[in-house]
Formats: structure tokens, C-alpha cells, sequence
């Protein structure tokens, strides 16, 4: 009984800090790695270091963007930060039909 009286706070302090440090990062990690294994050819992607760009190529290490016309520079795939929008052709078609409207009433 004295021997787990010692250890109680030792095991409280883990406890607390799995809830609060451990599980939340984990959580983050596995997000992460999801957005990491969806990336496609097409979509806009922010990196670490801020640059702003669109995927061309794509593999199992590396993420090709073209950040400028005819400028293309390759990156560690863990260097994508965060995907800032999907270029499809399902989002194109509605903007072209936007346009073709608005010129059509003029």
C-alpha cells in the first residue's frame, strides 16, 4: 500500500501529460500524413519555408512545383506544409461558364 502511494503522483503526471502533450500530437501527426499520401498533380500547395506553388510531378520523395512561368523546383515531400486548394477540372469548368455568362450579357 505505501509503495503505490509513492508512485500515485508519478502515475497522475504521465496520465496528464498523455492527454495533453502526447495524444494531441499524434492526432496532428496522423492529419499531417494524410494530407502528405493525398497530394496530387494540379493541386496548390504552401511549403515550410512559405513558397507557394503548383504540384507538376510528384513521387515517393519528392514534390515538383512550378512556382513561375517555366520555373519549376523540387522539394522533399515533407516539405509541404499545407494543400491551399485542388486544381480540377470539375473547378475550372464552372468558372469558364461564369465567364462565357458575363461576356454573353454584355
Amino acid at each position: 500500500m505505501q509503495g503505490i502511494q509513492q508512485f500515485l503522483p508519478i502515475i497522475i503526471m504521465f496520465a496528464i501529460f498523455y492527454f495533453l502533450l502526447i495524444r494531441p500530437q499524434q492526432k496532428r501527426n496522423k492529419t499531417r500524413n494524410m494530407m502528405l499520401a493525398s497530394l496530387k498533380k494540379g493541386d496548390k500547395v504552401v511549403t515550410i519555408g512559405g513558397m507557394h506553388g503548383t504540384i507538376q510531378e510528384i513521387n515517393d520523395q519528392s514534390v515538383t512545383l512550378r512556382i513561375a512561368h517555366n520555373v519549376n523546383v523540387t522539394f522533399d515531400r515533407g516539405a509541404v506544409n499545407a494543400v491551399s486548394s485542388a486544381s480540377t477540372a470539375t473547378e475550372s469548368a464552372p468558372a469558364q461558364a461564369t465567364e462565357a455568362a458575363k461576356e454573353e450579357s454584355k
